[in-house]
């Protein structure tokens, strides 16, 4: 156990038990680089306020700097037994300036450095998301482009429905991508990173003090990211920007998956349409010609996870008094476990698309389904014969109703045969409009451009 950052009024040394119990070391030493942020500016805001000297300022800075540098190059070792990463952190700088740390908590609380780090962390992995889901889109309009003219089968409930283009197909996760990004872009514009809510009646530093402090750290950015806390109280018991951002990522983790789900249909032998590529698949210990889709499986297996992330957290919240309470320690786990699975499963997935492969034998033998053209039959005969749609559609299902029944296909019925179904219908017509590139090129609202990903975005 090393040094803590309270205790004065308290007689007992705490339960080892319940130090263990109560610790977050473990996890939060994740938010090191961005409390370093808070203390850096801290630091400057008591300089200002003339509580530092300049030169102690100097050496807490450089102090600063130098762990933070440790951070970036990974070689920060956290102490494990320290209590939080505030705490471990205080206790660096002390090892590097002796009792002169002691000065640099003052006016401060834990309760605003851990609203400052959370917040300066969720903005850092906006940065990383947004780039993780254009390289996907990239992977995917890649995979479209190399297969621009295959036609595909569209399914409603799992059942076959219509020919689309394989290139549509993959472009609606595109669309839903792009919704993600979206989605991420409103949410970064609205989130700043508040700093001086004291433990949540504000500071006693003033306004100036930490305005210029911001200022002089060179951490604000040009979107102006940091600024004075408006409302302490608020701040420091506000987690909406983590339920938010947790929110998000499940919408894009439910996206993800789906994708997940259809491929590993696809691959399956009874549909075979694709080949998965196997540098991304395990095998079996029993079965010798088993290839897995344990990448796909797994994705949409932390979905799971993903989703009871953001649950668990909106329970924390759900009863607490304000304004700080122990209990929004556990918002941490839920937030680095989402941010980790979803920025894992984006640089994978991305590989994965890429070196999909289509079977085009079988997908050219599933396209002569005849059923998948019955829907372009109707509107034939209402739009260029003035047929009633309820009398087409009521036609042709019966048509492809004793095609099944009779085990015979409707291009070998005769022309005699057709026209018992309308007099309009023969053997001409039916091979005309029972045909993939007909099916498509009859349908005048989707555009056939592959759009650049600029133009997505």
């Amino acid at each position: 156990m090393t040094k803590k950052l309270w205790g004065g009024r308290f007689k007992k040394e705490i339960d080892k038990d319940f130090f263990e119990f109560q610790k977050s070391i473990q996890y939060d030493y994740k938010l090191a680089q961005y409390d370093i942020g808070h203390s850096l500016i801290h630091a400057a805001a008591l300089r200002v306020a003339g509580i530092l000297k300049n030169s102690e300022w100097k050496k807490l800075s450089l102090a600063l700097k130098e762990i933070s540098n440790e951070i970036k190059k990974g070689k920060f070792n956290p102490d494990f037994n320290s209590e939080d990463i505030h705490t471990d952190i205080q206790n660096a700088i002390e090892k590097k300036v002796g009792a002169l740390a002691l000065k640099l908590h003052a006016l401060r609380s834990r309760n605003d450095q851990i609203a400052f780090d959370e917040r300066f962390y969720c903005v850092r992995k906006y940065l990383d998301i947004v780039p993780a889901l254009l390289n996907l889109m990239k992977s995917l309009l890649f995979l479209g482009e190399n297969n621009r003219k295959q036609k595909f089968i569209g399914y409603t409930h799992t059942q076959r429905a219509q020919v689309i283009y394989f290139a549509d197909y993959l472009l609606v996760f595109c669309d839903m991508f792009t919704r993600d990004t979206e989605r991420l872009k409103r949410y970064n514009e609205n989130l700043f990173i508040y700093i001086g809510a004291g433990a949540l009646t504000g500071s006693a530093l003033s306004i100036k003090n930490y305005n210029e402090a911001i200022k002089e750290s060179g951490l604000i950015g040009k979107d102006g990211k940091i600024k004075l806390a408006r409302g302490p109280l608020d701040n420091v018991s506000d987690r909406d920007f983590i339920i938010e951002f947790l929110s998000i990522l499940s919408i894009i983790q439910m996206h993800l998956s789906r994708l997940a789900e259809d491929l590993i249909l696809y691959s399956t032998t009874e549909f075979n349409f694709i080949d998965l590529p196997e540098e991304f698949c395990t095998g079996s210990s029993l079965m010798p010609h088993k290839q897995n889709p344990d990448f796909l499986e797994l994705v949409r297996g932390n979905t799971g996870k993903i989703y009871g992330n953001l649950v668990s957290l909106l329970t924390t919240m759900k009863g607490l008094p304000l304004s700080y309470n122990r209990d929004m320690q556990l918002d941490k786990e839920p937030l680095f476990s989402s941010v980790e699975t979803i920025e894992s499963e984006l640089k994978i997935m991305a590989k994965f698309i890429k070196r999909i492969k289509l079977n085009k034998d079988v997908i050219e033998k599933a396209l002569k389904d005849e059923s998948l053209y019955a829907t372009e039959l109707a509107e034939f005969l209402v739009v260029k014969k003035s047929v009633p749609f309820k009398e087409a559609h009521t036609l042709i299902g019966r048509l492809i109703r004793d095609s099944q029944d009779k085990n015979k296909k409707i291009k070998e019925m005769s022309d005699e045969e057709l026209k018992c179904y309308h007099q309009e219908l023969n053997q001409k017509v039916i091979r005309k409009i029972m045909n993939p590139e007909y099916a498509v090129s009859s349908k005048k609202t989707v555009s056939r451009k592959i759009p650049k990903i600029d133009a997505r975005i």
